[in-house]
């Protein structure tokens, strides 16, 4: 049966971990994979974690199934992390662990079909690449509204809202809660106003996926815009992650949240479809994560974490752009410093990109969307001087 299978071109980013590790060169540069590492180029176990993890070890009893919904104290937790612990609507907010961001996603588009069978998914032009696999392969069709100018590398707010203008009620509109994912561009407050003002009127969900909180602006500052859309709208839908502000990428740390009409009844469909795709969610990860907001000492331990790790993501940024402009750059890459987030474009041609890595040993994604986190001051002038000699 299987021979009639035939191979698959391998993912871009698969392919791109696969050539670097290939490169003998011991002064490579890794600025593809969306990780993200310290100045020393590692992605570190954050303390908090490791004295959660601890904690854990030293309490924990039972190894025991932990049911679909997941671990309840997480599950309060991480909804007064994404609202705000005094929200009006966190009591209407039905949230259920997940495997990563990306088991959100897939339980979300389930969801979505069992709602509804006309609606379609938007996603920004151009979206972060796993989104329309883990959604459209669930069968929800998926649309695109524009984003990203990549000429001016600013959002194209006026086209993207008069395409949101005919978007069809109950249609869902994909937004990135914030450090768009590629672009870093990010939506204004007043812009999310925007947002909210179009999908009241013409009735779509907003389905917003938060991957990065606390590496945009701050952690409270990067819920802004869900916080906005559920307080005045009444139904939104939540995919989020740990994986990033936490470090947990290998333990798979996420959830979904519904705000909607009855969260007895959503939460009930979110059961029973995880009951179908992958039963009990994993333990470890979300109990680490749940030990570290219940916990006031540890809690502040990881706001200090998180700052740590935006501010150095914003250096990076901003000694970047002082660097390439001294080489003289001209102020080409100047919107890399107004960004926010782990990625940008450079706005380069494929073949610019295939000649840093051939060349010089510099590795980014064909489309010339870098990690920042990636460079550090070691690497930071070897980048520097291959870009300005490819450009």
């Amino acid at each position: 049966m299987f021979d009639s299978l035939s191979t698959l071109p391998p993912d871009p980013i698969l392919g791109l971990i696969s050539k670097f590790n290939a490169d003998p060169r011991e002064d490579k540069v890794d600025l593809g994979v969306g990780v993200y590492r310290n100045a020393q180029g590692r992605t570190p176990i954050l303390d908090c974690v490791k004295q959660a993890e601890t904690q854990l070890l030293n309490t924990e009893d039972t190894k025991a199934y932990i049911g679909p919904l997941g671990n309840a104290v997480f599950n309060q937790q991480m909804a007064e992390l994404v609202l705000g612990d005094s929200h009006a609507e966190l009591d209407r907010l039905a949230l259920v662990q997940t495997p990563g961001g990306c088991g959100a996603l897939r339980v979300a588009a389930e969801l979505i079909k069992r709602a509804s069978r006309t609606s379609s998914i938007w996603v920004s032009d151009p979206t972060w690449g796993n989104h329309v696999p883990l959604l459209g392969d669930a069968g929800v069709p998926i649309k695109q509204y524009p984003y990203y100018d990549f000429s001016t590398h600013t959002i194209r707010f006026e086209e993207m809202l008069a395409c949101l203008e005919k978007v069809p009620a109950n249609d869902l509109v994909l937004l990135h809660g914030c450090c768009h994912n590629p672009s870093g561009a990010d939506l204004t407050r007043e812009q999310w106003q925007a947002v909210a003002d179009v999908a009241q009127r013409r009735g779509f969900v907003p389905f917003i996926d938060m991957a990065y909180q606390g590496f945009g602006e701050g952690v409270a500052e990067d819920a802004y815009g869900i916080r906005l859309m559920c307080e005045q709208l009444p139904e939104v839908l939540l995919a989020l992650s740990c994986s990033k502000n936490f470090g947990l990428y290998r333990e798979r740390v996420g959830a979904v949240a519904v705000l909607g009409a009855s969260k007895a009844i959503t939460t009930s469909h979110i059961a029973s479809i995880v009951r179908g795709i992958y039963s009990m969610p994993p333990s470890h990860g979300a109990a680490i994560v749940a030990n570290i907001l219940s916990n006031d000492a540890l809690r502040q331990v990881w706001f200090a974490e998180v700052d740590e790790m935006r501010n150095r993501i914003k250096a990076m940024r901003d000694q970047f752009v002082a660097a390439i402009n001294n080489r003289g750059a001209e102020g080409r890459f100047d919107h890399i410093a107004r960004q926010q987030g782990m990625f940008s474009f450079l706005g380069l041609g494929e073949r610019e990109v295939a000649e840093l890595a051939d060349a010089y040993g510099v590795y980014m994604v064909g489309t010339s969307r870098i990690s920042l986190a990636g460079l550090n001051h070691q690497n930071r002038d070897k980048f520097c001087d291959a870009l300005m000699r490819v450009i």
